[in-house]
């Protein structure tokens, strides 16, 4: 199935002259929802990874389910306030505005391997973001995994690690 035309496209969302790929559309189709994910763990098993490093909220979407599938643990990536232990925290640009992101502390040990996995690269700033989380509490980040990613914006220019996308849309 081609699941590029699984994703639906949204004019003006959140704002005017933003094009939103909605990934609902392809999580409602259980044959859609399982191939998607079973073509990012083929792209994930080439990597020797020790957890998954999932970023909200769709990241967990597709993060803990590879994860499950895969035997590796799940460490989440979210906004301010919404984890209950010692986190660490940066602040990040989006392509329309600004945000920060946390993880907790103890989410990963030092010198494990993760993989980074979220549901779209457009400027890149939310994974570049959570790529310095993970180098913070000493993991070796060996990639980000995304399922979408907007070609043209370059975002994978600046993350600084290693770039997969499963399935690509013009900016």
């Amino acid at each position: 199935m081609d699941l590029n035309k699984m994703i639906r496209s949204i004019e003006d969302y959140p704002e005017k002259g933003v094009t939103f790929r909605d990934i609902t559309t392809l999580l409602k189709d259980g044959d859609a929802f399982k191939q998607c994910i079973e073509e990012l763990i083929a792209l994930a098993e080439k990597k020797e990874i020790d957890k998954i490093v999932g970023i909200e909220a769709r990241g967990f979407l597709i993060g803990a389910p590879m994860a499950y599938a895969m035997g590796k643990g799940f460490v989440p990536v979210r906004k301010p306030g919404k984890l209950p232990a010692e986190t660490v925290a940066t602040h990040y640009d989006l392509e329309y505005g600004s945000d920060s992101v946390e993880m907790h502390i103890d989410g990963i040990e030092k010198g494990e391997r993760v993989l980074i996995v979220d549901d779209l690269l457009a400027t890149g700033g939310t994974g570049k973001a959570a790529v310095q989380l993970c180098k913070e509490v000493g993991a070796d980040v060996v990639g980000c995994l995304f399922l979408i990613e907007l070609d043209g914006l370059d975002g994978r220019d600046d993350i600084g690690v290693e770039v997969d996308s499963l399935l690509h849309f013009p900016a």
